[in-house]
Protein backbone atom coordinates (compact mmCIF):
# COMPACT_ATOMS: atom_id res chain seq x y z
CA UNK A 1 0.00 0.00 0.00
CA UNK A 2 2.94 2.47 0.88
CA UNK A 3 3.93 1.88 -2.93
CA UNK A 4 0.42 3.92 -4.13
CA UNK A 5 0.64 5.48 -1.22
CA UNK A 6 3.31 8.06 -0.41
CA UNK A 7 2.54 9.83 2.34
CA UNK A 8 1.81 6.68 4.54
CA UNK A 9 5.78 6.22 4.04
CA UNK A 10 6.38 8.70 6.56
CA UNK A 11 3.80 7.10 9.31
CA UNK A 12 5.88 4.99 11.82
CA UNK A 13 5.73 1.54 11.35
CA UNK A 14 3.55 1.09 14.73
CA UNK A 15 1.31 3.22 14.35
CA UNK A 16 0.45 1.34 10.54
CA UNK A 17 0.10 -1.72 12.89
CA UNK A 18 -2.66 -0.38 14.84
CA UNK A 19 -4.49 1.20 11.86
CA UNK A 20 -7.68 -0.27 10.95
CA UNK A 21 -8.49 -0.86 7.08
CA UNK A 22 -12.24 0.01 5.90
CA UNK A 23 -13.70 -0.40 2.69
CA UNK A 24 -16.80 2.60 2.19
CA UNK A 25 -19.80 2.68 0.27
CA UNK A 26 -20.64 5.88 -1.01
CA UNK A 27 -23.56 7.51 1.09
CA UNK A 28 -21.82 5.89 4.79
CA UNK A 29 -21.09 8.71 7.33
CA UNK A 30 -17.66 8.09 8.53
CA UNK A 31 -18.69 10.47 11.46
CA UNK A 32 -21.13 12.95 12.35
CA UNK A 33 -21.53 16.50 14.14
CA UNK A 34 -20.29 16.91 18.28
CA UNK A 35 -19.57 12.94 18.27
CA UNK A 36 -15.84 12.53 19.97
CA UNK A 37 -13.07 11.60 17.69
CA UNK A 38 -11.25 8.34 17.99
CA UNK A 39 -9.11 7.75 14.74
CA UNK A 40 -7.11 9.97 12.25
CA UNK A 41 -8.42 9.20 8.78
CA UNK A 42 -6.38 8.85 5.96
CA UNK A 43 -8.55 8.21 2.23
CA UNK A 44 -6.70 5.58 0.62
CA UNK A 45 -9.68 5.54 -2.53
CA UNK A 46 -13.07 6.56 -3.44
CA UNK A 47 -13.66 10.56 -2.36
CA UNK A 48 -14.69 11.65 1.49
CA UNK A 49 -16.56 15.19 1.93
CA UNK A 50 -16.78 16.96 4.95
CA UNK A 51 -19.92 18.89 5.20
CA UNK A 52 -22.13 21.06 6.98
CA UNK A 53 -25.56 22.18 6.37
CA UNK A 54 -27.35 25.83 5.68
CA UNK A 55 -30.53 26.73 7.09
CA UNK A 56 -31.73 26.64 4.09
CA UNK A 57 -30.45 22.40 3.41
CA UNK A 58 -28.28 23.18 1.37
CA UNK A 59 -24.35 21.35 1.81
CA UNK A 60 -21.60 23.11 2.20
CA UNK A 61 -18.53 21.44 1.59
CA UNK A 62 -15.20 22.07 3.76
CA UNK A 63 -13.01 19.46 2.63
CA UNK A 64 -12.70 17.20 -0.02
CA UNK A 65 -10.34 13.91 -0.30
CA UNK A 66 -9.45 11.77 -3.39
CA UNK A 67 -6.14 10.79 -1.43
CA UNK A 68 -4.84 11.60 1.98
CA UNK A 69 -5.50 12.82 5.54
CA UNK A 70 -8.59 14.48 6.12
CA UNK A 71 -10.14 16.37 9.00
CA UNK A 72 -6.10 16.80 10.51
CA UNK A 73 -7.66 19.42 13.14
CA UNK A 74 -9.87 16.93 14.86
CA UNK A 75 -6.66 15.50 16.54
CA UNK A 76 -7.40 17.89 19.40
CA UNK A 77 -11.10 18.62 18.98
CA UNK A 78 -13.32 17.27 21.66
CA UNK A 79 -16.14 17.04 19.26
CA UNK A 80 -16.21 16.98 15.68
CA UNK A 81 -17.69 19.94 13.70
CA UNK A 82 -18.75 18.79 10.67
CA UNK A 83 -20.23 15.60 9.11
CA UNK A 84 -17.99 13.04 7.08
CA UNK A 85 -19.57 11.95 4.16
CA UNK A 86 -18.47 8.99 1.68
CA UNK A 87 -19.15 10.07 -1.75
CA UNK A 88 -17.22 7.21 -3.98
CA UNK A 89 -17.17 4.50 -2.94
CA UNK A 90 -13.25 3.27 -1.58
CA UNK A 91 -11.43 2.27 1.37
CA UNK A 92 -9.73 4.58 4.55
CA UNK A 93 -7.42 3.80 6.95
CA UNK A 94 -8.31 4.75 10.77
CA UNK A 95 -5.47 5.20 12.85
CA UNK A 96 -6.17 5.63 16.45
CA UNK A 97 -6.08 9.68 17.70
CA UNK A 98 -3.88 8.30 21.06
CA UNK A 99 -1.95 6.45 19.02
CA UNK A 100 -1.37 9.10 16.92
CA UNK A 101 -0.42 11.87 19.00
CA UNK A 102 2.08 9.11 21.27
CA UNK A 103 3.92 9.19 17.47
CA UNK A 104 3.88 12.34 17.17
CA UNK A 105 5.65 12.64 20.33
CA UNK A 106 8.26 10.31 20.26
CA UNK A 107 9.09 9.85 16.33
CA UNK A 108 10.69 13.21 15.64
CA UNK A 109 10.82 12.45 11.91
CA UNK A 110 7.28 11.82 11.83
CA UNK A 111 6.61 15.34 13.73
CA UNK A 112 8.10 17.23 11.25
CA UNK A 113 6.89 15.25 8.41
CA UNK A 114 3.65 15.91 10.35
CA UNK A 115 4.01 19.90 10.05
CA UNK A 116 5.23 20.01 6.74
CA UNK A 117 1.85 18.78 5.90
CA UNK A 118 -0.23 21.03 7.98
CA UNK A 119 1.85 23.90 6.34
CA UNK A 120 0.80 22.17 3.04
CA UNK A 121 -2.82 22.02 4.07
CA UNK A 122 -2.93 25.99 4.85
CA UNK A 123 -1.25 26.87 1.58
CA UNK A 124 -4.30 25.00 0.08
CA UNK A 125 -6.83 26.34 1.98
CA UNK A 126 -5.65 30.10 1.83
CA UNK A 127 -5.70 29.67 -1.87
CA UNK A 128 -9.30 28.49 -1.44
CA UNK A 129 -10.23 31.49 0.11
CA UNK A 130 -8.94 33.59 -2.31
CA UNK A 131 -10.53 31.87 -4.88
CA UNK A 132 -14.04 32.13 -3.61
CA UNK A 133 -13.75 35.68 -3.25
CA UNK A 134 -12.72 36.09 -6.63
CA UNK A 135 -16.51 37.74 -8.39
CA UNK A 136 -16.92 35.82 -11.45
CA UNK A 137 -16.51 32.01 -12.52
CA UNK A 138 -14.15 32.89 -15.25
CA UNK A 139 -11.27 34.40 -12.75
CA UNK A 140 -11.99 31.41 -10.17
CA UNK A 141 -11.58 28.76 -13.07
CA UNK A 142 -8.25 30.76 -14.54
CA UNK A 143 -7.09 30.55 -10.55
CA UNK A 144 -7.65 27.39 -9.87
CA UNK A 145 -5.39 26.62 -13.05
CA UNK A 146 -3.02 28.53 -12.07
CA UNK A 147 -3.04 27.80 -8.55
CA UNK A 148 -3.72 23.78 -8.30
CA UNK A 149 -1.76 23.69 -11.75
CA UNK A 150 2.02 23.33 -13.76
CA UNK A 151 2.64 25.73 -15.72
CA UNK A 152 -0.73 26.71 -16.64
CA UNK A 153 -2.29 23.03 -16.51
CA UNK A 154 -4.29 20.82 -14.41
CA UNK A 155 -5.70 17.53 -14.95
CA UNK A 156 -8.90 17.40 -12.39
CA UNK A 157 -8.98 14.12 -10.28
CA UNK A 158 -12.85 14.98 -10.01
CA UNK A 159 -16.27 15.47 -12.59
CA UNK A 160 -16.77 19.06 -13.55
CA UNK A 161 -20.15 18.66 -11.39
CA UNK A 162 -17.90 18.39 -8.06
CA UNK A 163 -15.23 20.72 -9.64
CA UNK A 164 -17.97 23.53 -10.13
CA UNK A 165 -19.12 22.88 -6.03
CA UNK A 166 -15.63 23.15 -4.71
CA UNK A 167 -15.51 26.55 -6.97
CA UNK A 168 -19.19 27.93 -5.30
CA UNK A 169 -20.73 27.72 -8.89
CA UNK A 170 -23.28 25.53 -10.06
CA UNK A 171 -22.50 22.82 -12.29
CA UNK A 172 -24.68 25.26 -15.42
CA UNK A 173 -22.43 28.56 -14.72
CA UNK A 174 -19.34 26.12 -14.88
CA UNK A 175 -20.05 24.30 -18.48
CA UNK A 176 -21.17 27.79 -19.61
CA UNK A 177 -17.67 29.59 -18.40
CA UNK A 178 -15.95 26.95 -19.77
CA UNK A 179 -17.49 27.33 -23.37
CA UNK A 180 -16.70 30.94 -23.41
CA UNK A 181 -13.45 30.59 -22.59
CA UNK A 182 -12.23 28.12 -24.99
CA UNK A 183 -14.14 30.43 -27.49
CA UNK A 184 -12.36 33.11 -26.64
CA UNK A 185 -9.14 31.12 -26.62
CA UNK A 186 -8.54 31.51 -22.97
CA UNK A 187 -8.44 27.86 -22.11
CA UNK A 188 -8.17 24.88 -24.09
CA UNK A 189 -9.81 21.32 -22.67
CA UNK A 190 -10.14 18.05 -23.71
CA UNK A 191 -12.50 14.91 -22.75
CA UNK A 192 -9.61 13.46 -20.23
CA UNK A 193 -10.26 17.11 -18.10
CA UNK A 194 -7.33 18.15 -18.93
CA UNK A 195 -7.41 22.06 -18.85
CA UNK A 196 -4.58 24.57 -19.87
CA UNK A 197 -4.61 28.31 -19.88
CA UNK A 198 -3.76 29.68 -23.26
CA UNK A 199 -3.85 33.32 -22.84
CA UNK A 200 -4.82 36.19 -20.06
CA UNK A 201 -8.47 37.04 -19.30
Amino acid sequence: MIETQSALALVPAVLREVAEYREVKAGEMLFRLGVRPRSILYVIGGEVRLLRHARNGDEIILQRSNGGFIAEASIDARAYHCDAVVTAAGAVLCLPIQAFKAALAQDNMFHQAWAAHLAREVRKLRARCERLSLNTAAARIIHYIEAEGVDGSVTLNQSRKAWAAELGLTHEAMYRTLRRLQAGGVLNMDRNRNFSRLSLL
